[in-house]
């Protein structure tokens, strides 16, 4: 460690094992030591430095997380995902937070994301995916109108998602910069309300362009290295990395909760929208046509449902759709053959007993009788004819034989009685 503070010390990307008890007292306005195998913990005289960017990532630090580094506000980054801090978070932001990026993800955290939080007017990246924590969808963030990412994934929260917006907000202000919402496996449930989607204006809007990279400025000023946040979230039916977000990267992740009703059309609206998930729920009747205009979508999961009715055509026109997964549904009918719908293969809607044509093996226009109808085979009925036949010629001949049996015996008797009168 050097002798006296830098502006600026970045150790990531080696094998470091330990940090210097009062390794706090060199720190700059950015400290990263991210990707080691350093374990710890963050000590208290954290809160007397000037760090403004602080990146722990992918190490083995373990206890609380100092409440400074989220109250006091002055932290611009604070990155301490893949590590094993634990207990709550605290409740008691200050006034003029320069919060921009909160990555806590794969930890060990309980208790509720702090209300406070809206006082972070900067905030652009909360990632809180796979910890302990608990409560109700987090709606007063959508006050934050520079908010593009909100992971929750692998959390305990619950309740309803449609009845969620904050009672002060007004249509159209809520979420307006959201492009990546992930609140996958988790107890939410209930109706998903066609209101819920209509604040999402950054997922509505035609981009012609590749987008920039989202990034925090360094606490130092320095531009020239910014923070870059990661995020990892499923897509294209794997779990991906990105280690540079782009502003045009747009995903909602809503599977393995037990969310129910219809899907509702306003979610066609999300025109620049690459990333829809719905699987792993409870959503009933149609796929709504109105898909059809999601022009930009790469990825549809909607797996592991109760939907109904055809595979609307609009879905063909979904040109740079690679992925789609309608397994396990009811839906009946012809599956389309035109467009994207060529390239995909059986998994994508196998468990469907209604679907037919390719690339299933059941051809349309063909209904196999159920097995309680299904005709006998020819050489069963030939086997029982000739059973009756054979057990009746057998009786009959039986019957004969004792009716002349009976009739010779009879004639004896007669004759036996007529030779004792004489």
């Amino acid at each position: 460690m050097p002798s006296r503070p830098a502006a600026i010390l970045d150790y990531s990307n080696n094998s470091f094992s330990s940090v210097l008890p009062n390794f706090t007292l060199y720190l700059g306005h950015e400290f990263r030591i991210s990707k080691n195998k350093i374990s710890g913990h963050i000590p208290k005289s954290v809160c007397d430095s000037t760090i403004r960017v602080l990146d722990l990532s992918f190490n083995n630090f373990s206890r609380q997380i100092p409440s400074c580094l989220i109250e006091d506000g002055y932290m611009s980054v604070l990155s301490l995902r893949e590590n094993q801090f634990e207990g709550m978070l605290p409740n008691n932001i200050k006034d003029n937070c320069f919060l921009h990026t909160l990555d806590l993800n794969n930890n060990k955290i309980e208790g509720q994301l702090p209300r406070t939080l809206t006082k972070c007017l900067q905030l652009e990246f909360i990632d809180i995916g796979n910890n302990n924590m608990v409560g109700t969808f987090p709606s007063y963030l959508g006050v934050l109108s520079r908010l593009r990412v909100l992971v929750m994934r692998s959390n305990r929260f619950y309740g309803s998602m449609s009845g969620a917006l904050h009672s002060g907000d007004k249509s159209g202000e809520y979420f307006s910069s959201l492009q990546i919402l992930d609140v996958a496996s988790n107890n939410f449930f209930g109706n998903l309300s066609p209101d819920w989607f209509e604040g999402l204006k950054s997922m509505m809007t035609e981009l012609n362009s590749t987008g920039e990279i989202m990034s925090a400025l360094n606490g130092s000023g320095n531009v020239e290295h910014p923070y870059q946040d990661t995020v990892t979230i499923y897509y294209k039916s794997i779990y991906r990395t990105f280690n540079k977000i782009l502003t045009t990267l747009t995903a909602i992740d809503l599977s393995n909760n037990s969310f129910d009703g219809t899907i509702p059309g306003s979610l066609g609206r999300l025109t620049s929208l690459h990333v829809l998930n719905m699987s792993g729920n409870a959503f009933t009747g149609h796929i709504p046509q109105v898909f059809g205009r999601m022009t930009q979508l790469e990825s549809l999961d909607l797996s592991q449902n109760q939907l109904s009715g055809d595979i609307p055509a609009a879905l063909t026109k979904l040109n740079f759709l690679g992925i789609l997964n309608l397994s396990n549904n009811q839906l009946v009918g012809r599956i389309p053959q035109s467009g994207q719908f060529a390239t995909f293969e059986n998994n994508s809607f196998e468990g469907n007993l209604g679907l037919c044509g390719l690339p299933l093996s059941n051809p349309c226009g063909v209904s196999p009788a159920p097995p309680s109808t299904m005709p006998a085979d020819d050489s069963s009925h030939t086997d029982v004819v000739l059973f009756l036949f054979s057990g009746l010629g057998f009786g009959v001949g039986f019957a004969a034989a004792i009716l002349m049996r009976w009739g010779l015996i009879g004639k004896w008797f007669v004759k036996s009685a007529r030779d004792l009168r004489t």
